[in-house]
């Protein structure tokens, strides 16, 4: 024992490393700073294992050969080993993990390839056909190359047809006679030995043909022999087809029970229909079992069980789940509910009445068992049966009333109500089918039982309105508030003006009227009264309740009579939504109660005179006169209606004395427009000599003397006055585009760019006065410089949407579109913008977008004539006639009056009558369509 522990402690005291031949490239104090040297009996160096060997410690060269071998092994070239995108030799990066970046990267490659291939692909396809058509053209099929002969039989005759000969069969002799098929007789001796009923069981083996059956052979050969009992045979055959039919036969009617056309739908029925991972429903299964063996009377637990059957395709098995659940939670509804889900119909009644059975009184499976009936009066019996439980469900009641005729269902509700007197819905449902005495008696039990809810109140108010008691509908609503205040319920402003919206639309109009009156000083500070009603006004606008609104304005103007921009408010409502007599009643009280406000007086001039009163119209101005006497718009107004009605000596004469008592610029402008319209070119000049000499800063004075002496084809003079009209007026930038306009008429194009130049320079960063430099330059063909100046312009009005638009279509085709783009980006609002992005879907066919994008110009400036000019043309080439009138009357409505072309047809002298449907045609006329 003392041997054994000193060997032991001997072992332990020992080195491992001891005897061990040291590792590869170990150098002895190497840790400690060591270097290695090399000596001629040294193998190798001296150096660390970690360092980089050299040449000449390189492994030997039938390693390396082997190596290079592998390598170059490793280099596939077959064509399955070829990429597309690497090549034959592999990725560089195919050891490296694949992120979401290299993803979204060849997801970016793949979009590029695409959308390079979707360029050419209209092209390829083209050429693609052309090049089948020249093919077929060049080498035809036979039955083209004969098709002339075929239409040709059509007139062979039947004579013709006989005489055709017998075609011959070119085929050799032996295919034209094949020989006949052999049969070998089968020998006698195998039968029967003899005729006197002796058999065999076993071959001849002399006969021959024991050589013909496997298993048999004949002397010599290697195979065992012996006796082939044929007898056997044929029984073993027989047993084999009886085993077959028994499994395909009903034992007892012989028939057979494969269904030949539910068979593949039985196959069908075995596929899982659930695509994940079947671990995970292997997972799922093992958790809600260990669910449900905890607490088995947790009924959600046994509901998901089932879902999970019935996703992974095992229907019965989900059937059988919930059907355990029932048993063991027979008072949960929801295990009960989705029982009958999943059950077929039949059994899902049998399965809902076990259910009501247990819970008599839940309503979900009574409306359930009620569902799962297809007659109408079977679903009657199910209802009555569950009101018989639960008397005092409000969903069931209505239900049942639902399936009944309007006298039992009266009958009904009338029980309904004395077993649920707290469901307003059920007493309102009742009070639509009685009578009006009874309706009256309904209401006030009612009221008597649920003291405390508005609808009640508003539908006796209806009821009493609907009856012509009109003067009972105020009285309820104020007694409504009354009785709801004395119950404790605050009065909640919206919710009553709801109330009202609901009352309009369903008809009652003085009942929204009154709780309108009732309702609207309710919670709102007096300093607030005037801008809160206006509000209110206009939500009702804008929920198309009018009547609301107009008796929220009616109060408005009750309570400040005197304020005119509530009138105005509410004269623009009736404008809008109202008649015309409406219009003109309420114009009558507000001059009545705001004398000193012109815009009321000529709102009711002017819808007088547009409906033909033009005498009425002349009263009303004549009023408007003694109200304001030297008010310089309803001096001008009487001018416009008389001019407009031909009744020229009178306009001169009004005008004549309005320049003796308010002698303003505008009046002396529209005297000479006046004498100019009638062609009375001297009067004209000598008031604009006149009023430029009283009125120097007004610059359309000066532009309509220098046009005037432009007609006049007097271009010294009308050179000389506009160069003294841009002395006295040089913010004016209209002033400056005539003089370069008149300047490049008579050649001196140079004048022309100087002129606006200076104009450049003394109104900075306007950006019509670049647009008309550029428009310069192109009409001389200079494309160059007006690419440049477009250039220098868009830097100093970055934001101007007219150079934006005239940018655009400066570009060449495939440029406009990025041009569009970063003119969205920059003006994304602009009405011009908007144009030209129309315009160019137009150029481009695009014709629904370019309905829209008109329909949003439009929107965004009514104002803008050229707009509604292009959609006009537009409609006319491409829309319906319901969209050109559409068109049509929004222009009309919207009374356009700014753009480039609208403006050069509305204000030329020659069509000062014109209304706006008569610019409208004649500017669609000069316009172009886009290309």
């Amino acid at each position: 024992m003392s041997n054994i522990t000193a060997a032991v402690i001997a072992n332990r005291n020992k080195k491992h490393f001891l005897g061990v031949p040291a590792p590869l490239g170990y150098v002895a104090g190497v840790g400690r700073g060591a270097t290695g040297f090399t000596t001629r009996s040294d193998i190798g160096p001296a150096r660390d294992a970690n360092d980089v060997s050299d040449d000449r410690h390189a492994p030997p060269a039938t390693k390396r050969k082997k190596k290079d071998e592998e390598e170059e092994e490793d280099e596939d070239l077959n064509d399955s080993n070829y990429d597309e995108f690497s090549g034959y030799s592999g990725s560089l990066f195919s050891k490296d993990p694949y992120d979401k970046d290299d993803e979204e990267a060849d997801a970016i490659y793949d979009s590029i390839e695409k959308r390079m291939d979707e360029k050419r692909k209209e092209y390829r396809d083209r050429r693609l056909r052309e090049d089948l058509e020249r093919y077929r053209q060049e080498r035809p099929k036979i039955q083209q190359q004969f098709s002339d002969l075929k239409r040709s039989l059509a007139t062979v005759t039947s004579e013709e047809w006989s005489t055709i000969p017998e075609v011959g069969d070119s085929r050799n002799r032996k295919q034209r006679n094949p020989r006949a098929e052999k049969f070998t007789p089968l020998p006698d001796s195998v039968l029967s030995r003899n005729l006197g009923g002796e058999t065999t069981s076993s071959l001849d083996a002399s006969s021959g043909l024991a050589s013909m059956v496997p298993g048999v052979a004949t002397p010599g050969m290697l195979t065992p022999t012996g006796d082939l009992d044929l007898r056997k045979i044929g029984q073993a055959r027989n047993t084999l087809m009886n085993v077959k039919l028994s499994q395909v036969s009903d034992s007892v009617t012989g028939q057979t029970v494969v269904d030949p056309k539910g068979y593949l739908t039985d196959l069908q029925s075995m596929i899982p229909t659930y695509g994940g991972d079947i671990n995970d429903i292997k997972k799922a299964r093992l958790l809600l079992k260990s669910v449900r063996e905890t607490n088995p009377n947790h009924p959600p637990a046994w509901i998901a069980s089932a879902r999970l059957e019935e996703v992974t395709g095992k229907v019965q098995m989900a059937r059988n789940l919930i059907m355990r659940g029932c048993e063991i939670n027979p008072q949960s509804e929801d295990l009960w509910l989705e029982a009958a889900r999943l059950q077929p119909p039949d059994t899902a009644k049998a399965v809902i009445a076990q259910a009501a059975r247990h819970i008599p009184t839940s309503v979900r499976i009574w409306i359930k068992a009620a569902d799962l009936e297809t007659e109408t009066k079977a679903k009657r019996r199910v209802f009555r049966k569950a009101l018989e439980h639960i008397p005092n469900s409000v969903r069931l009641w209505k239900a049942a009333v639902e399936l009944e005729n309007p006298d039992d269902a009266r009958i009904l509700l009338s029980r309904a109500v004395e077993c649920c007197n707290t469901s307003v819905e059920l007493w309102l449902a009742l009070a639509r089918l009685e009578t009006y005495e009874n309706a009256r008696k309904v209401l006030n039990k009612a009221r008597e039982n649920i003291p405390t809810d508005r609808q009640i109140w508003t539908t006796a108010a209806k009821l009493e309105e609907a009856n012509g008691n009109i003067h009972m509908v105020e009285k309820i609503v104020d007694r409504s508030l009354t009785s709801l205040t004395a119950n404790g319920v605050e009065i909640n402003r919206d919710h009553w003006f709801q109330e009202a919206i609901e009352a309009e639309k369903s008809g009652a109009v003085n009942c929204c009227q009154a709780i309108v009156k009732a309702v609207i000083g309710i919670g709102v500070e007096e300093e607030d009264r005037k801008q809160t009603w206006i509000d209110d006004a206009e939500f009702c606008a804008k929920e198309n309740a009018f009547e609301c609104a107009r008796a929220v304005y009616a109060h408005a103007l009750q309570m400040f009579p005197s304020k005119k921009s509530i009138w105005l408010r509410a004269a623009y409502f009736e404008k809008n939504h109202g008649t015309r007599e409406s219009l003109e009643a309420l114009l009558q009280r507000a001059v009545a109660h705001c004398p000193k406000s012109e815009i009321l007086w000529l709102m009711g001039a002017k819808s007088k005179w547009m409906a033909g009163d033009v005498p009425a119209a002349r009263g009303i101005l004549s009023l408007a006169f003694q109200a304001n006497p030297n008010s310089e718009d309803i001096w001008l107004a009487a001018v416009k209606l008389e001019s407009e009605n031909s009744e020229y000596e009178r306009a001169r004469r009004l005008l004549a004395k309005a320049r003796g008592s308010a002698p303003t610029p505008r009046v002396m402008m529209k005297s000479a427009r006046l004498e100019w319209a009638l062609e009375r070119f001297d009067e004209a000049l000598r008031l604009l000599a006149e009023a430029v000499e009283v009125f120097p800063e007004f610059p359309k004075l000066w532009m309509m003397k220098g046009q005037i002496e432009e007609q006049q084809r007097r271009t010294e003079d009308a050179a000389a006055t506009y160069t003294l009209a841009l002395k006295k007026c040089p913010t004016s930038i209209p002033l400056w585009i005539l003089s370069a306009n008149l300047e490049e008429r008579k050649g001196v194009l140079t004048k022309a760019r100087s002129i606006l130049e200076r104009g450049r320079l003394r109104n900075p960063k306007v950006a019509v006065l670049w647009l008309e430099a550029i428009r310069v330059e192109l009409r001389a063909g200079l494309k160059e410089i007006a690419s440049t100046m477009m250039a220098r312009a868009l830097q100093e009005c970055p934001n101007a949407g007219e150079l934006w638009a005239e940018a655009i279509f400066m570009e060449t085709k495939p440029q406009r579109k990025t041009k569009s783009v970063d003119a969205l980006k920059k003006c994304e609002h602009d009405p011009h913008v908007l144009l030209a992005v129309s315009k160019l879907f137009w150029s481009e066919h695009k014709f629904s977008k370019c309905r829209d994008w008109f329909n949003r110009t439009v929107k965004i400036d009514p104002d803008l004539g050229d707009a509604w000019a292009y959609f006009y043309k537009f409609e006319l080439l491409h829309g319906t006639e319901q969209q050109q009138q559409e068109v049509l009357e929004r222009c009309i409505a919207a009374e356009p009056t700014h753009g480039e072309s609208w403006c050069s047809v509305s204000k030329c002298i020659r069509n000062w009558q014109f209304k706006a449907p008569d610019v409208l045609r004649a500017v669609v006329q000069q316009l172009s369509i886009p290309i």
